[in-house]
């Protein structure tokens, strides 16, 4: 044994080994029934920990070949079910007009999703071209609001604001650049609701802006919410109004900012989602 005092002792008093010499142990005298009683022997004890030893292994075979208890059997205190840790909402919707989903839910979770998607057409390189954004708006547009809803767009993307990109009159790019214009929510949040109509904010985040070296306006990204006031026509939710307005918006985070053609490659490579509240 080391001559580490492990007991709290000075070295040699209370150290186990002391010195560390061999120590021998001498025959024992003859018992002498005047004298003091012998020491008890050891057997005893090793017969009693051996026994718990072979008590507790058998305890442990029998613990681990019990059925497990099955969900009907747990405790109502016990660990939720997997199915309460899922998704919630309704699914995404499967049909699509002119490339928008269509077809959301009579109910508040309905409304949320037509609008975000909605949100993503209206916010979309598509309303810089005007057959497009025709079909957009006819797309989700209610009828009644549909004709004053065209022309308002129409005038807030005139020639002039086209020129002023840096766009042509279709809205296409210069040679050697990409136009972006993307919107992509981040929630959504049901401010009025009933049977027939609904008014909802969509907080989203966009990106904007020309790739290429020569470009003067590169793509930035803000901040916005887009609010929508909707209408049930009996099939589906339509739109009746919008307006935006900017934030809520975050501090920027310390991440380097990417190339032109980082930008221009991942706009054209990344496919847009459609959205379920």
């Amino acid at each position: 044994m080391s001559n580490d005092d492990r007991y709290g002792g000075a070295a040699g008093h209370g150290e186990i080994g002391g010195t560390g010499q061999t120590r021998t142990r001498l025959p024992e005298a003859p018992a002498d029934p005047y004298g003091p009683a012998r020491r008890t022997s050891r057997a005893p004890r090793s017969l009693v920990t051996v026994v718990g030893v072979v008590v507790l292994l058998v305890a442990a075979i029998a613990f681990a070949n019990q059925t497990p208890d099955t969900a009907d059997d747990r405790p109502a205190d016990d660990a939720p079910a997997a199915a309460s840790t899922a998704a919630t909402g309704t699914d995404p919707v499967t049909g699509k007009t002119a490339g928008i989903p269509k077809g959301f839910a009579h109910d508040e979770q309905g409304a949320q999703s037509a609008a975000a998607n909605y949100a993503v057409a209206l916010g979309s390189d598509g309303m810089f071209n005007p057959a497009r954004r025709h079909a957009i708006v006819d797309a989700i547009a209610e009828e009644s609001s549909r004709t004053r809803l065209q022309a308002a767009f129409d005038a807030d993307y005139s020639a002039g604001l086209l020129a002023q990109i840096g766009l042509t009159k279709d809205g296409l790019a210069p040679t050697g650049s990409t136009f972006v214009n993307r919107t992509v929510p981040a929630g959504a949040t049901v401010k009025t609701f009933s049977s027939g109509a609904a008014s909802v904010d969509v907080w989203c985040i966009g990106m904007f802006g020309l790739t290429g070296d020569k470009s003067t306006r590169p793509v930035t990204s803000s901040w916005f919410t887009i609010s929508m006031a909707l209408k049930w026509n009996g099939s589906d939710w339509k739109v009746v109004e919008t307006s935006q307005k900017d934030g809520p918006t975050p501090v920027t985070g310390d991440v380097p900012v990417s190339t032109s053609d980082e930008i221009g490659s991942a706009v054209t490579g990344f496919g847009g989602f459609t959205y379920a509240r």
